[in-house]
């Protein structure tokens, strides 16, 4: 098979993988399986997926599709990192943390300017390396993952209507970040962000960058 059309295939595995938690056959799997080996079974599925299509794109031939905005990521690669971090504190939408919904104020923190900060930053991660590349193994490659991470937000957001309180949760958020903030449904609360997340965020920043050539095989500056 052509290298370019083996990664497409492997690609499309990683990203049908992922929105099988968004079709009924997750609640036929759940109902068979139970709830903690079908979570099993998906991150098995997602690992091997994962690894043959990193394997495609390492052997994919390298095809320019226009002038890669080399640069890219050293702007955007700390905002995209910051968000993850800080995406791991008292987030209502990551997996088993319902019960935030239900506290007085379930919008707090990085929450606070978006209600999906960890696929954002893989959004952005992705993103940025698409256009920095300009390859067209990039495009199918980190294309997936920007493809997984914005199904997984609409996905996520209409699974978690059947909850009473994600009404309250939702007006008080936005998917896109800072519109909630701008239309005066929430405000900024820097202290609640704190620094340390962030810090965290540009750490990882620093340390990939200094590490990029060695683990990818491409200097980023």
């Amino acid at each position: 098979m052509d290298p370019i059309a083996l990664l497409i295939v492997a690609t499309a595995a990683f990203v049908l993988t992922h929105l099988v938690s968004a079709t009924p056959l997750r609640a036929r799997l759940v109902a068979a399986l139970g709830e903690w080996p079908y979570r099993g079974l998906y991150s098995a599925a997602a690992f091997l997926t994962l690894g043959w299509m990193i394997w495609a794109f390492v052997h994919a031939p390298r095809e320019a599709l226009w002038a890669g905005w080399r640069h890219l990521p050293l702007l955007i690669m700390p905002i995209a990192l910051i968000l993850v971090a800080s995406g791991y504190r008292r987030n209502p939408t990551m997996v088993g943390a319902d019960a935030l919904l239900r506290s007085e104020e379930p919008a707090r923190g990085m929450i606070r300017i978006t209600r999906h900060p960890i696929m954002w930053g893989i959004m952005l991660w992705a993103a940025a390396h698409v256009v920095a590349s300009g390859e067209r193994r990039s495009l199918v490659f980190f294309g997936g993952f920007l493809l997984v991470a914005l199904l997984g937000t609409l996905s996520l957001d209409r699974r978690k209507r059947a909850d009473p309180n994600w009404p309250r949760f939702a007006r008080a958020t936005s998917h896109v970040p800072f519109v909630a903030i701008a239309q005066g449904r929430n405000r900024l609360v820097w202290g609640e962000i704190g620094w340390m997340r962030p810090l965290i965020g540009l750490v990882a920043f620093a340390v990939l960058l200094a590490l990029h050539p060695w683990l990818f095989g491409a200097r980023p500056y």
